[in-house]
């Protein structure tokens, strides 16, 4: 087993949304949390109390690493970590405020029988291959360096998995098919009278893929990954996150040229993005899953009516514009994009603080669980 750092990253201060006595329990993320917590700590005492005198020293701590995209990395939610101004900034967005954050917070303070050390390689942008078999090349748009970015090495190389790898937690997808661009492309097809979104990536011009072959192709890239995993970490529990909620149930829920939602996308397109691409993304994932018996994390059902088309205090995920950390640009380099007009950042359909604590809640259950088992 290759050793590991045993430290944690340094100004680890994390987004906590206040709470008001017992009001604040009623809240879905603090019931799925509470929940999460009671389990935990019954299977714990279970465990000790069915464990060997002197089996607690067979090894002081379970690692932990967290792989996957921007919506694991955090982007714009919480502190950059590594800080700015840190020579180790890699160009990945990780920071305080995304749920691995908070789950570690959690498991700090509640040990499930012993201390869980975490490694977060998450990086933003990243895609299937670039966890197990490509390097990548980040594309923060925070301080970059005058050359760019440097490619950084595969996830499951920077995470250090090997057989001491206790539980691998990973949420990537969405930039393989490639989502963003998608609803890029939607955006601008939507201030036009010609072909629908729909029509374009069902019907695709020349060099495109459809969905169909997009979704194909994301399938086979996501049983070639997890077999890496599995076999770079082979005693390790691994457990998939999918993603959330991020457009309406009904498409004309969205109010359209809203660039604080999904601007000038059709509502018949956000109808047929929510339907035949996103939901069947995470059917894709949670079938790849299933097929490793690996535990698959469904953040989608509990977060219905939290996407990015509903109003400030519901929404657990920001529109094109949206609020953001002062760190994070109100301009998207090499793009006509602008949100400043609007006192707003460029957020591109990423979960908010909100949204992470969402998130956090049944991947904390999850990992309990599956430590403990």
């Amino acid at each position: 087993m290759r050793s590991k750092s045993r430290g944690r990253p340094a100004a680890l201060v994390l987004r906590v949304l206040p709470t008001r006595g017992r009001a604040a329990l009623r809240h879905p993320v603090a019931r799925l949390r509470t929940g999460a917590l009671a389990l935990g700590l019954a299977l714990a005492l279970a465990v000790s109390a069915l464990a060997p005198a002197g089996s607690a020293s067979a090894a002081d701590q379970y690692e932990w690493a967290a792989l996957g995209d921007s919506y694991t990395a955090g982007v714009f939610v919480g502190d950059p970590l590594p800080p700015l101004g840190s020579a180790s900034r890699d160009g990945c967005d990780r920071t305080s405020g995304a749920y691995p954050g908070l789950v570690e917070r959690e498991l700090d303070e509640f040990p499930p029988g012993r201390p869980v050390h975490l490694t977060n390689v998450s990086c933003g942008n990243a895609t299937i291959s670039e966890i197990a078999d490509s390097r990548q090349t980040p594309i923060s748009p925070v301080q970059p360096p005058a050359d760019g970015w440097p490619a950084v090495d595969t996830q499951i190389v920077r995470a250090g998995l090997d057989d001491g790898t206790d539980v691998v937690t990973i949420g990537v997808g969405g930039n393989s098919l490639p989502f963003g661009g998608m609803l890029l492309t939607c955006l601008e097809l939507g201030g036009t009278l010609g072909k629908t979104c729909r029509q374009y990536y069902t019907s695709p011009p020349e060099g495109e893929e459809s969905i169909q072959d997009k979704l194909a192709r994301v399938q086979d890239e996501y049983v070639r990954m997890l077999a890496e995993v599995h076999r770079a970490a082979p005693n390790a529990k691994v457990i998939t996150v999918g993603y959330p909620a991020v457009l309406p149930d009904e498409g004309s829920e969205c109010n359209r040229l809203s660039l604080t939602e999904l601007g000038a996308i059709k509502h018949a397109d956000i109808d047929w993005l929510r339907d035949h691409v996103l939901k069947p993304l995470n059917s894709t994932i949670q079938r790849v899953t299933s097929f490793f018996g690996d535990r698959y994390v469904d953040v989608y059902s509990s977060s219905v009516g939290h996407d990015a088309c509903q109003p400030a205090g519901t929404k657990w995920v920001e529109g094109i514009c949206g609020d953001a950390a002062d760190h994070w640009p109100a301009k998207l380099p090499g793009t006509p994009l602008n949100c400043a007009p609007l006192d707003k950042r460029v957020t591109l359909v990423h979960p908010n603080a909100r949204g992470h604590a969402h998130v956090a809640a049944p991947v904390e259950r999850a990992i309990r669980i599956a430590l403990l088992n």
